[in-house]
């Protein structure tokens, strides 16, 4: 038996590698790595994940065959060449279509694939297809998962008497908090020659300096201890928080190891758990809002972009602006928009809050077509892949389908004056909604309400705020507003200071 592994399910412990297989084909496709002007960080963890995974195996005896190519057809027909009529195993992949892709070209080159289940995953397709006409609700799914696995369970009911407690995870790090600092990974000579050979092949974004991510098993396992042992205990009640120069806050860091297969999804929930159950400083709180995470939403999502064929290209709002070029510089007087820019350049990461409340949040109200938001997402996120990114940008950041979202996410300055600590030092003020001062996202917001309104005022759980824009248009303020969100979007659609 001869086993496939993609890219991301570099995986040992379950899935066909875990059965001995007698070889193993890996192949690192070029034309692959330049479909998208991918960030630098996200081609070496990828290539420097797989190599890493190479020597391990055969290190361990296991013939390893590792096709640097041209294409997957280049590599796979080198293989096929040497073994023909051979039949590959391999897990299904989760991206739209990636296995009929696969199917062909490897039948192409003179083969044949067997797909088996996909292990990086902790549900089904089978088992969440017959739950989803029960409970089509993602807080559903996750009481369903948790009595299934029995996580946070006391009998039949849920530890501390509620599942969700999301409500006490809303909180900001008084000034003087101390933010531990995450566990760097240096770079190794493999690690290294990755680095050299992205610098010298690909045409990326961002830079490999300072590249410092897990790239192997044991460095992904190291990275859940820090966790754990340093951040869980403050995680759930600080995680909504956005801190000017505290990139991590006290987030896990996990989401590059556990989409790549190096770390296992339920191995990070059932580490949570046992420092819940034997330590008195780990509140169930943090406990199950990243239980939450893993559990719940990151399988619903999966679930979500598998079932929904068309949801890259959907667009229920009608939104057909160029994303601006701020995504890729950074240049903006805006202190929120242009530290998590930044960040995603140095790092190829922003936290979740920071994913949707600031970038995403930013191009629902200035109106970016979602198709070219997903691709940048895909593109500069070291843990970004088509079935994560796709639901949630385009379903749940900007409100392109109603997959996932039952309102847009779009807000004014309050919330990131009230989550953040951005706006004190902004040249905006956050307070303003007119005028050459205004926060941006006021007169985007209020305008993009206004513009949206007959598809948007009959949701119930937009009543509030459209009664807000009643009083606006009655007062006469709605046009003055509108008026500044024009000179907004003209602005960064020129490219002009703003």
């Amino acid at each position: 038996m001869t086993v496939l592994v993609l890219g991301d399910q570099l995986v040992r412990r379950a899935g066909p590698l875990a059965d001995d297989p007698e070889r193993v084909l890996m192949v690192e496709s070029r034309e692959f790595a330049a479909r998208k002007p991918y960030h630098a960080k996200k081609l070496v963890l990828v290539f420097s994940a797989m190599r890493h995974l190479r020597d391990a195996l055969r290190d361990d005896g296991v013939t390893v065959r590792y096709e640097q190519a041209d294409s997957f057809a280049e590599g796979f027909t080198a293989f096929f060449d040497d073994h023909p009529e051979e039949t590959l195993t391999c897990m299904r992949p989760a991206g739209r279509n990636a296995a009929a892709a696969l199917r062909e070209t490897i039948a192409d080159a003179g083969g044949d694939v067997e797909f088996v289940g996909n292990e990086t995953f902790l549900s089904t397709p089978a088992a969440f297809d017959e739950w989803f006409d029960e409970i089509p609700k993602q807080e559903a799914f996750y009481r369903r998962m948790r009595e299934r696995t029995g996580v946070l369970m006391d009998g039949g009911e849920p530890v501390g008497g509620e599942w969700n407690y999301d409500s006490e995870n809303r909180d900001t790090p008084p000034d003087d908090y101390d933010y531990p600092e995450p566990v760097r990974f240096e770079p190794d000579a493999l690690t290294r020659d990755v680095m050299d050979d992205v610098e010298a092949t690909h045409e990326t974004w961002g830079s490999v300096e300072g590249f410092d991510w897990p790239v192997t098993r044991g460095g992904a396992l190291d990275a859940l201890d820090d966790f754990v042992e340093n951040r869980l205990a403050d995680f759930g009640p600080y995680q909504d928080a956005i801190v000017e120069g505290e990139w991590a806050v006290n987030h896990a860091l996990l989401a590059p190891a556990i989409n790549l297969g190096l770390l296992g999804p339920m191995e990070a929930v059932e580490a949570a758990e046992a420092a819940y159950e034997e330590r008195d400083d780990v509140p169930l709180n943090s406990v199950e809002g990243f239980v939450r995470q893993l559990l719940g939403w990151r399988e619903f999502v999966r679930h979500v972009y598998r079932r929904e064929p068309r949801l890259a290209d959907e667009n229920r709002l009608g939104a057909t602006r160029d994303l601006p070029d701020v995504y890729w510089s950074g240049e903006t007087d805006m202190a929120c928009l242009g530290d998590a820019v930044e960040g995603v350049r140095e790092r190829g990461y922003a936290h979740h809050i920071e994913r949707l409340m600031v970038l995403s949040n930013f191009a629902l109200t200035y109106g970016v077509d979602p198709g070219a938001l997903n691709d940048w997402f895909h593109a500069g996120f070291v843990d970004a892949y088509h079935w994560v990114t796709t639901p949630n940008v385009v379903a749940m950041g900007v409100y392109g389908s109603d997959a996932l979202a039952t309102k847009p996410y779009a807000a004014s300055a309050n919330y990131v004056d009230r989550m953040s600590d951005h706006c004190a030092g902004c040249a905006f003020d956050p307070h303003a909604t007119t005028g050459e001062g205004a926060c941006p996202f006021n007169g985007l917001y209020w305008d993009f309400l206004a513009e949206h309104e007959d598809a948007l005022r009959s949701n119930h759980r937009m009543g509030l705020v459209y009664a807000h824009l009643d009083d606006k248009r009655e007062t006469g303020d709605l046009e003055a507003i509108r008026d500044r969100a024009d000179v907004v979007r003209e602005r960064v659609g020129d490219d002009a200071p703003w």
